[in-house]
């Protein structure tokens, strides 16, 4: 868990600090939820970016444009939640570090587990005021469909599918290990713990040194989830595969399949 204060890669911030700091200017908090359920409630002070907006228009340039409508500067803290598991936030996340703010993290719970917390909520909207952010991009967290097939071949790249286990028995990218996205969670929180995100890729076989490519189903969502849970644990080389199987399949490249899968092989852990 990263303090907001925090310049490394960020992953989690945790409830406690966001509450002591949600009328401070210097936050900025994203609702990424669909506006109808942000305008039934959210979290006080926070403005509403939802994922669909995001993504009709996802060039950097666009998304650069609604960070500022957000009041967002380039040393602006922000954190981001959703209420689907941390997965519609991750993506968020991960494409305000894409086009440069280092500093952005997660919310360690859902707005769902926020309530349940009994904390502050509001309908209220924040008066924002427009701010300028600049441009530059951070292509080192982003792989594309070429990069993807060039890097797989190597040793010390290892590519992990975040779909449901039975998805990736039928189809997955060749060479690919499975880590289905809800096993990513904790009780009570968006992800794991760090000895168990640790133990969790021992099990699997997965060298912490190694570049991590994560991809999922089409837009990067579940793939997003997986991004934080490995940079948690302070792997250096992760990167997302953002436009995931749904291109892979379009661009007809290779795919796997799992024959004669064993009673283990339907297990998410």
């Amino acid at each position: 868990m990263c303090s907001l204060s925090s310049e490394i890669t960020p992953t989690t911030v945790d409830v406690d600090t966001v509450r002591s700091k949600i009328n401070d200017d210097s936050l900025r908090l994203i609702d990424v939820r669909r506006e109808e359920d942000y305008n039934q409630g959210h979290i006080p002070n926070a403005v509403n970016l939802p994922l669909a907006s995001l993504l009709s228009g996802d060039s950097p340039e666009s998304v650069v444009k609604l960070v500022e409508d957000m009041g967002i500067a380039d040393d602006t803290k922000v954190v981001v939640y959703d209420d689907t598991f941390g997965a519609l936030a991750s993506r968020v996340t991960w494409t305000l570090q894409y086009i440069g703010h280092k500093n952005v993290a997660l919310l360690e719970v859902t707005y769902s587990q926020w309530k349940e917390l009994g904390l502050k909520t509001s309908t209220e909207k924040p008066n924002i005021k427009p701010a300028k952010h600049s441009l530059n991009l951070n292509p080192d967290i982003m792989a594309t469909a070429e990069y993807l097939e060039n890097a797989k071949e190597k040793d010390n790249v290892v590519l992990i599918d975040n779909r449901e286990r039975l998805n990736f028995l039928e189809q997955h990218i060749p060479g690919s290990i499975n880590i289905p996205y809800r096993t990513l969670a904790t009780d009570g929180k968006i992800l794991r713990t760090k000895e168990s995100m640790r133990n969790l890729l021992k099990n699997r076989g997965i060298p912490e040194d190694a570049e991590i490519i994560t991809y999922c189903g089409s837009v990067g969502t579940l793939s997003g989830l997986a991004y934080y849970a490995l940079k948690s644990i302070g792997i250096p080389n992760v990167k997302l595969y953002v436009n995931s199987f749904k291109e892979w399949k379009k661009l007809e490249k290779p795919i796997g399949k799992q024959e004669n899968a064993a009673y283990w092989d339907l297990s998410a852990e």
